[in-house]
C-alpha cells in the first residue's frame, strides 16, 4: 500500500505562528539517554508503523552515536510524553555555511494524543531548531498519511509550508 509523503519548511524563525500555550509543558534534552530515546520513538511510532518502533536495538547504535543529532522529550507535568529530535546540516547547495535543521522526529505518545498539547509542543520544537546555531536559515520535516491524521495540519498551523510531495510504496 503506497503512502503520500509531504515536505514541510519555515525559511524565517518569524513565520513561526505559536500554538496555544499549555501550562506545565516543557522541552528537556535528552541526548545521553539512550533507553528514555528508544522508549519514546517506540511508543510515538507504534500506532502508526513506523519502521523505528520496531528497530532492533543494534539498528540503534549508529544512530545514537551521531553526534549533530540533538534529543528533547516533551514532558508534561515532568513526565516524558513527546519527542523532539533534530539534526543540524550545512545547506550543500549554494556553497555557504549556514545551516538548515531538519525536524527527524516529533511526536506525542498516544496516552495524551487529542489532549491539546502538540501545537504548544511543535511550538517549542520549532524555537529550539531555530535556535540550535546562529546560521539557520531553514527549519524542515516531512510527514506522511502514516503518521497522525492531524500532522501535516498542525505543521501548517505553525507556519510551515508544503514544498514538495511524493508517493511512496
Amino acid at each position: 500500500m503506497s503512502h503520500l509523503r509531504t515536505y514541510v519548511e519555515m525559511t524565517s524563525p518569524e513565520e513561526l505562528v505559536p500554538g496555544r500555550e499549555v501550562d506545565d509543558v516543557k522541552l528537556t534534552p535528552i541526548d545521553d539517554d539512550h533507553e528514555l530515546i528508544k522508549d519514546l520513538e517506540r511508543r510515538i511510532g507504534a500506532p502508526y508503523g513506523w519502521k523505528s518502533a520496531t528497530r532492533p536495538d543494534e539498528e540503534w547504535t549508529g544512530i545514537l552515536a551521531d553526534p549533530l543529532r540533538r534529543r528533547w522529550a516533551v514532558r508534561h507535568h515532568g513526565e516524558p510524553v513527546g519527542l523532539v529530535e533534530l539534526a543540524p546540516r550545512a545547506d550543500p547547495g549554494d556553497g555557504r555555511s549556514e545551516t538548515e535543521v531538519e525536524i527527524v522526529t516529533f511526536g506525542l505518545v498516544p496516552e495524551v494524543v487529542g489532549q491539546g498539547l502538540g501545537g504548544h509542543a511543535l511550538t517549542l520544537g520549532l524555537r529550539q531548531a531555530w535556535s540550535l546555531h546562529d546560521d539557520v536559515r531553514r527549519v524542515w520535516l516531512h510527514t506522511s498519511t502514516q503518521d497522525h491524521p492531524n500532522a501535516l495540519r498542525n505543521y501548517q498551523a505553525r507556519g510551515l509550508r508544503p514544498y514538495r510531495t511524493e508517493e511512496r510504496p
